[in-house]
């Protein structure tokens, strides 16, 4: 029997996967096909704002631990990816920034990526966002993506901000404007109280289109070929194992570290590497699953002399004073993000832009192996990153079974640049916490205690405490040296009817968070493929 048609394969149902489903299907003649590994979005703490600090383990990601880190005390370090309809905007932290323009200009005028510049990708972040808010040359207004202010920011993420101000850091009502650098409160995408993932804002409402079909539980063995053009995609799903066909383009959107490993496991990548594995190559393209850059984010942690931080929440009268509040009003812990506040701020005064980002917790201990404070009393929690390390690593397979994890090493601190930065960054989180209107509730900071005072003890406990900040990017990078694997149009060197959209493409990595680049990307790729733009 013939496979199964379509006219569009989406290989991956994150982020950039649910927009180019909406946008692709927006054409009724179009029949387009959108296959996820995991499973529909239907836990409750998806939706719920504050559930973020559960999703970063379970069953709703993949379980990834990168390899040894050699410049991070050998540690395997837990490394989170979504496997949910949605893809990271369904187990994110809803923070939502875009960088600054010349991250944009830097791929456009340095990185070979003609069209990429802020100005012809600014039209791009307009269209998609659905700003509450704010609005002007800056703002979109009607996008399907809900971004909001926190109704009402907690106590500890006022008085950080105030605190950055006390330190000279000044106040910033807008990351996502004219200036990114200064201290804040975030915002979100969150709408009306709830989650507004790639999958709520772009998929949910288009789910009834008889020309879109959405298939979960989907594991992918490879795209299948003939001679040099894709013409479809095997995959799994309970026990069955299924090929369809493409008549126009398969597009991977499995993110930084999912599309390298299909794209190695279809016979694209680095030959003697697949050849190890006894993969047929298909187009030998060494920068598949190389370039791997992601931001290193270390923590530190205080006790605070009573209870005033979400953490109180812990105790069962106080949960269940916080559901009722939310339930019925869609109000409280509940619908609080958890990483409310942040900063964007400087190293190296020296720099054009900031090259900093810090995300405050009104809370210890949210997410999966941070450190936390002593059970039964109140934290909080200030996480700081270099916004563009140097350090470059690499996704690679550990078998030709599709079943099998890759093997992820981001190679965190190989460049001894990042570790200068990053120190920095802690030394500031620590001057943060010192400053008044945050100082009168810390009790002691915990991590790092009051033993580490040395460049050399700051440098060990970022090497022991630092961990991946959920950004990984560029290991399909665009862009026309001999590393790129995709052109400007998102098309993947040397091959026909394959484009890859999402982080992977990323030239370099974008500093701020990684979800509202990665939608944009997929509503230009959208035009690009329409032939739009």
């Amino acid at each position: 029997m013939a496979p199964r048609g379509y006219d569009y394969i989406i290989v991956g149902g994150g982020s950039a996967g649910c927009v180019l489903a909406n946008r692709l299907s927006e054409n009724t003649s179009a029949r387009v096909l959108l296959l996820e590994a995991g499973g529909k979005d239907s836990h409750p703490l998806i939706h719920m704002p504050v559930g973020f600090a559960k999703m970063t383990t379970g069953p709703h990601t993949w379980g990834f631990n990168t390899v040894p880190q050699v410049h991070a005390n050998n540690r395997e370090i837990p490394y989170a990816q979504a496997r949910v309809i949605g893809g990271g905007s369904s187990i994110n932290a809803e923070v939502f920034t875009r960088g600054v323009p010349a991250d944009y200009d830097r791929w456009a005028n340095e990185e070979g990526c003609e069209g990429w510049s802020f100005e012809e990708i600014k039209k791009y972040f307009i269209r998609s966002e659905g700003n509450t808010i704010l609005s002007g040359d800056w703002h979109g207004t009607d996008g399907p993506l809900g971004v909001s202010n926190l109704g009402n920011p907690q106590p500890m993420t006022r008085a950080f901000v105030q605190s950055c101000q006390e330190l000279g850091i000044p106040y910033n009502p807008d990351f996502n404007g004219e200036v990114q650098e200064g201290s804040g409160v975030y915002q979100t995408t969150i709408k009306n109280a709830k989650r507004c993932s790639a999958a709520v804002g772009y998929l949910r409402p288009v789910m009834k289109r008889t020309n879109l079909t959405v298939e979960t539980g989907c594991l992918v063995n490879r795209i299948t070929f003939e001679g040099t053009r894709a013409t479809g995609v095997e995959y799994v799903q309970g026990k069955t194992v299924h090929t369809v066909r493409a008549d126009s383009e398969v597009i991977v959107t499995s993110g930084a570290i999912g599309t390298p490993k299909i794209m190695m496991l279809s016979g694209i990548g680095p030959a003697a590497h697949l050849r190890e594995h006894g993969i047929d190559v298909v187009q030998d393209l060494p920068g598949v699953g190389e370039n791997l850059n992601d931001h290193f984010g270390v923590d530190i942690v205080a006790e605070l002399t009573g209870h005033y931080s979400l953490d109180k929440y812990n105790k069962p009268h106080w949960a269940v004073w916080a559901g009722a509040q939310y339930y019925l009003f869609g109000s409280g812990p509940v619908a609080s993000n958890v990483v409310e506040g942040g900063a964007f701020w400087y190293a190296d005064k020296s720099q054009s832009t900031p090259d900093l980002q810090f995300h405050f917790l009104a809370g210890a201990g949210a997410e999966a192996g941070v450190p936390s404070v002593t059970k039964g009393t109140s934290g909080i929690t200030l996480n700081s990153y270099t916004l563009r390390p140097k350090s470059r690593g690499t996704v690679k397979l550990r078998s030709s079974d599709p079943s099998v994890l890759p093997l992820v090493d981001p190679n965190f601190l190989g460049h001894p640049d990042d570790i200068k930065t990053t120190v920095e960054g802690v030394k500031i989180s620590r001057d943060i916490f010192s400053q008044h209107s945050l100082q009168k509730y810390v009790k002691a900071i915990r991590f790092p205690d009051d033993s580490v005072r040395t460049q050399a003890e700051y440098e060990d406990y970022a090497r022991q405490y630092g961990r991946t900040s959920y950004h990984p990017s560029c290991t399909c990078k665009m862009g026309v040296d001999d590393m790129a694997v995709v052109d400007a149009q998102l098309r993947v060197h040397g091959l026909d009817g394959i484009r890859i959209c999402d982080s992977s493409t990323m030239p370099s990595l974008i500093g701020s968070n990684t979800n509202a680049p990665t939608i944009m990307i997929a509503e230009k790729a959208s035009d690009m493929i329409r032939g739009n733009h």
